[in-house]
This record gives structure tokens, C-alpha cells and sequence, in this order.
């Protein structure tokens, strides 16, 4: 793998990740609901979604994706209704500070898990790292610096350019002080995280 083909495919990377696809919107609604801490555990599992489907493309793992289509379709709408049980979750403590403040503090791994699931159950992206690499590398001839190379970038890329939109929704959530527009922003959060639920429910393979 040649220098220009690394920076190549970590623009490509980058600017795929900046769109607001599905994984930003929830990572957003996360934070808006939960905190930065907690967006930054769904980022994780965003990432590490990421990195198995990146694995899979270079280890041709396509192809038994391909052959258990099945696979995906339960991991979809598990992720589904995973998402829309924390939308359930942030609706309810809308009424109550507490309970926001209180819910927020244990949301890590349930962030986590939410953060994998959307990204597992999205076989789209899959399909962008089988499209982008082999333009840039040669997958029968993958060394593991390669890989870890690879691993590093496509994780540092999805941290960089996610993280600032957490941020920023954490920073909004914890400027509106006053409970009447916590249990707004709640609330807000909740349909967010629904409307990525049903997007990823009706969306097509």
C-alpha cells in the first residue's frame, strides 16, 4: 500500500464519515440525551463496527456476508429495536431532572452497544470499504502492517471528524440549564433516536 493510496483512502474515509448519514444523527441524539461521555461510548462501538466490516473486506469475508444475508436483516432490525427502546428510555425522563442526570451517569455500555449495532446492522458499509480498497490495495496481498495500518487510520479518521459534532451536542445540552428545555431537548433526543430506529427499519439493504 503506497503512501498516496493511505492519504487517498483517509480522505475518502473522512468525508464519508462527516456526511450526516444515520451514525452521526444517533451520535448527536446521543449526546443531546445523554452527555458527551456517553456519545463518546456510541462512538466506540460506531468505530469498532467499522473496523469488523473493514476486517471483513479485506479478509473477504464479503462473501460469507453475502451468503448469510439473513444475518444482517436480524442484526438490522435488532439494532432497530434497540434504538428504539433508548428513544422510549430518554422520552420517559423527559419529566424528571433526576432521572435524566441519573440515567446519563450509567449510559456507557448501552451507548456502546448502540453505537455497533447501527453500524452492524448498515451493510452499506461494508460496500464502501469494498468499493474504496481494492482501488488502493492489493486485498490478496494484505500484510499485517498493512492491516494495522489501516485499523489505525480508519479509527483515528472516524474519531476526528465524529467526535466534534459529540461535542458540540453535549456543549448545547449543557447550556440549557433550566428544566423545561432539558425535558425539550429530551424529548428532541428521543425523536431522533426513533426516527434513526424507523430509518433503519425501512431503509432498503
Amino acid at each position: 500500500m503506497t503512501r498516496a493510496g493511505l492519504v487517498t483512502y483517509a480522505l475518502a474515509l473522512g468525508v464519508a464519515a462527516a456526511i450526516a448519514g444515520p451514525g452521526v444523527v444517533a451520535l448527536v441524539a446521543r449526546a443531546l440525551g445523554s452527555g458527551f461521555g456517553a456519545a463518546m461510548a456510541f462512538l466506540v462501538g460506531l468505530i469498532l463496527g467499522d473496523l469488523t466490516y473493514l476486517a471483513a473486506a479485506i479478509f473477504g469475508l464479503s462473501l460469507i456476508a453475502e451468503a448469510f444475508g439473513t444475518a444482517f436483516v436480524v442484526v438490522r432490525y435488532g439494532a432497530a429495536l434497540y434504538l428504539a427502546y433508548l428513544a422510549f428510555r430518554l422520552w420517559r425522563a423527559a419529566g424528571s431532572a433526576a432521572r435524566f442526570e441519573s440515567e446519563a451517569r450509567d449510559r456507557s455500555l448501552t451507548s456502546f452497544v448502540a453505537g455497533l449495532t447501527i453500524t452492524l446492522g448498515n451493510p452499506k458499509t461494508i460496500v464502501f470499504y469494498l468499493a474504496i480498497l481494492p482501488t488502493l490495495v492489493d486485498l490478496r496481498g494484505v500484510t499485517a502492517t498493512d492491516f494495522v495500518t489501516l485499523v489505525i487510520v480508519t479509527a483515528a479518521i472516524l474519531l476526528a471528524v465524529m467526535t466534534p459534532y459529540a461535542a458540540l451536542a453535549a456543549r448545547a445540552r449543557e447550556s440549557l440549564r433550566r428544566p423545561a428545555f432539558r425535558a425539550r431537548l429530551n424529548r428532541g433526543a428521543a425523536a431522533i433516536m426513533a426516527g434513526a430506529a424507523a430509518w433503519t427499519v425501512l431503509r432498503r439493504a
